[in-house]
């Protein structure tokens, strides 16, 4: 039996035990909460109030971008939108709450309203180019028989009319219509299907069907499913009240239509109310409010402003507490931008240029008009071009980039002026200079001889004067003329001009053209021949315009700009002011240049410039393509004329260049009728006073 005294000391030394454990513990849980309220207590109230508020973006406006309407008669200048912002729907199916029965209906309404005009366009695009490709195949076979001329013209003439009275003949109009139904059917079917993709889906809370639905399609939609709750009304009776569909006339007292299963957000989207107008200009916004190319990326920092903030905090039952001492940050609205472009020349243009395509069957074609003693860009359009609000739809990235500022080509004789320029500028030459002019020549370093354009129907041309130069367009007169002068001051003047720079305009991805066989320390002969009339260096048309623009200046050349002002959110303008870089030649010389551009028009081959009672300058450029493998291609060619009127005080400069125009040789069929169309509007529309009769 133990002794009493033990199992005291026993029972003792447990309580110990015990009472230093509690101890321990307690001074735990007191460096504990010392950690927790003291050490780490900012950070979980911070943590505790993350959780309790909540941060709103507001979106800034994205700035406009406007265009001159001017009215020469009343003297008054407005504004018209180029770019600015309207709200569109983006449209969502919620699969959960739309019934099996109604799935394969909607996805068919879907189709109807969204896709089916698309679709029927595509479709008889489609029939329409096999059509042309079935004619051009029975043309080449034609051509590829042993036949005269004659018996071809013959024969082209009778399947050309058996073609245009096909669709006559009931049997091909039967099958006709099978094939394109067929066509609509295969395509309808894809798209269906993916409506119904996202419509099927199994416990999916949201999909969106479609982004920037206008307010028209998205009233047409609603009112095609509405239907299915036996409600028959059109889209032209409802409409939208604060991002809210009612019926017309009902917003104050009507309940909202909804329908189940389909839903709607309205955003703010970039819209451009003149569609293809000036798009190369514009570039183009995307979905994420980016800006790309153009006009719309070179100035996306300004144009999209700078986002604000409101901060509100969650309290009880989930509810938001906008609080007295909320943070706020105020959105600040992007830039606007007025350009120097005049809406009325831009359109005018524009028009030209998809009319002409027509007859002159190029490839791609631009024009620019740029006011000469300011640098101002009066209009500046090229084709084919896009619309920027359905950029998606665009198949070559390459009809988003501006030909007038991308793409360097080599310009042929419009060089002859800048050539015949600096040589008048050194005093080495004159008007009436002359020269003997043997068709062709050899150039030391090259192997075979250089030759005028019209050698072989013309031959020599025997005493020549430099007038006479530029009015037949003379290689070899160029080729003399730079040899007045020397490659190497030649090449300083060619510089002056800002060949081989950028312009510095406000337009992303400006190429700087190449004039690298003129920046040697020793240049070729036939460098500088070549390059005496255009060939061997690559110029931009916004370049090559310019350098005229400084003839007509008085031999001044300037910055070529788009934009006038910009506007900022506080209402300041920042005003471009012209900027002049440089003289590159003497005012007597650009006047004399610029008198023998006259006679060009007058007498040479720039007779379809000519406006009636005004003297314009001008000279056309038909220019060979080099090709890839080395050369040049065979029959094809980029045909430009570059002029200015009236000649003694220019109210504009204007390029316009054709890319490998079909059935027509030579500029002065093709560009040429084209400038003088558009100088004959602009100087009744600038309301130019006649200089003479004819």
């Amino acid at each position: 039996m133990a002794s009493p005294s033990k199992k005291t000391d026993f029972s003792s030394n447990r309580l110990n035990l015990v009472l230093t454990i509690v101890f321990l513990l307690g001074l735990s849980l007191i460096f504990r909460l010392y950690g927790l309220q003291i050490r780490e207590g900012s950070a979980y109230t911070a943590k505790a109030n993350k959780q309790q508020q909540i941060y709103n973006e507001l979106k800034a406006s994205r700035g406009q971008i406007f265009v001159n309407n001017y009215s020469e008669s009343l003297q008054t200048n407005e504004l018209s939108l180029l770019a600015t912002n309207k709200n569109f729907a983006t449209l969502y199916v919620v699969p959960l709450d739309v019934p099996a029965d109604r799935q394969e209906v909607i996805a068919q309404k879907l189709y109807e309203v969204f896709d089916l005009a698309a679709v029927t366009k595509q479709v008889d695009d489609f029939l329409a180019q096999e059509d042309q490709k079935a004619l051009n195949d029975e043309l080449n076979y034609i051509d590829s028989l042993f036949l005269s001329a004659e018996e071809k013209k013959i024969k082209k003439d009778e399947i050309k009319q058996r073609r245009l009275t096909l669709p006559n003949e009931a049997q091909w109009s039967e099958f006709r219509k099978i094939k394109r139904d067929l066509e609509i059917n295969e395509r309808k079917a894809v798209i269906v299907n993916a409506y119904l993709d996202k419509i099927e889906k199994p416990g999916d809370p949201y999909e969106v069907l479609q982004k920037k639905i206008s307010e028209e399609n998205l009233l047409k939609i609603y009112a095609s499913v509405l239907t299915l709750d036996g409600i028959n009304i059109s889209g032209d009776n409802l409409e939208i009240k604060n991002s809210i569909i009612f019926k017309k006339g009902e917003s104050a007292t009507g309940d909202p239509i909804n329908f189940k299963g389909l839903g709607y957000d309205m955003e703010s989207y970039r819209f451009y109310p003149e569609n293809n107008l000036a798009s190369q200009v514009l570039g183009f916004v995307n979905y994420e409010n980016v800006g790309n190319y153009g006009l719309e990326g070179y100035y996306n920092k300004e144009l999209s402003g700078q986002s604000g903030s409101l901060k509100s905090e969650r309290g009880s039952g989930s509810d938001v507490i906008i609080v007295n001492d909320r943070e706020y940050i105020k959105p600040e609205a992007g830039q606007d931008l007025v350009l120097t472009i005049d809406r009325a020349v831009e359109f005018y243009i524009c028009k030209k240029l998809e009319e002409s395509e027509a007859r002159y069957k190029y490839n791609s074609a631009t024009i620019i008009i740029v006011k000469p003693d300011t640098g101002e860009i009066i209009a500046m359009c090229s084709w084919p071009s896009f619309d920027p609000n359905n950029y998606a739809g665009v198949k070559e990235a390459e009809t988003f980039s501006n030909p007038a500022v991308s793409r360097q080509y080599e310009p042929g004789s419009v060089f002859k002026p800048i050539t015949m320029a600096a040589a008048l500028d050194q005093k080495k030459v004159t008007p009436d200079t002359t020269y003997n002019d043997t068709g062709q020549r050899m150039i030391e370093g090259w192997k075979k001889p250089i030759a005028n354009s019209d050698f072989a129907t013309a031959g020599a041309h025997g005493k020549v004067d430099m007038k006479t130069v530029l009015e037949k367009s003379l290689n070899l007169g160029a080729i003399f003329t730079m040899e007045q002068i020397g490659a190497k001051v030649f090449a300083d003047y060619v510089k002056k001009f800002s060949f081989g720079e950028a312009t510095g305009i406000e337009l992303s991805a400006e190429s700087t053209g190449s004039i690298n066989p003129l920046l040697k320390n020793k240049i070729l002969p036939i460098d500088a021949a070549t390059a005496s009339f255009g060939q061997g260096v690559a110029v931009t048309p916004l370049q090559m315009v310019m350098s005229y623009a400084a003839l007509a200046n008085g031999g001044v050349l300037m910055k070529p700009y788009l934009v006038k002002e910009i506007i900022k959110s506080d209402g300041s303008k920042i005003v471009t002011a012209p900027q002049e870089l440089r003289r590159v030649v003497s005012d007597e010389a650009a006047r004399t240049v610029s008198a023998m551009l006259a006679e060009v028009v007058e007498n040479g081959h720039s007779k379809l410039a000519g406006v009636p009672g005004y003297y314009v300058a001008g000279k056309t450029g038909t220019a060979q393509i080099p090709s890839p493998q080395g050369g040049y291609l065979e029959s094809q060619y980029i045909h430009t004329f570059i002029g200015f009127a009236p000649v003694d005080k220019p109210r504009f400069v204007m390029l316009v260049k054709l890319d490998k125009p079909k059935g027509f040789q030579f500029a002065e069929s093709s560009a040429t009728p084209i400038f003088g169309d558009i100088a004959d509007f602009l100087l009744n529309y600038y309301q130019v006073p006649k200089e003479r009769d004819n």
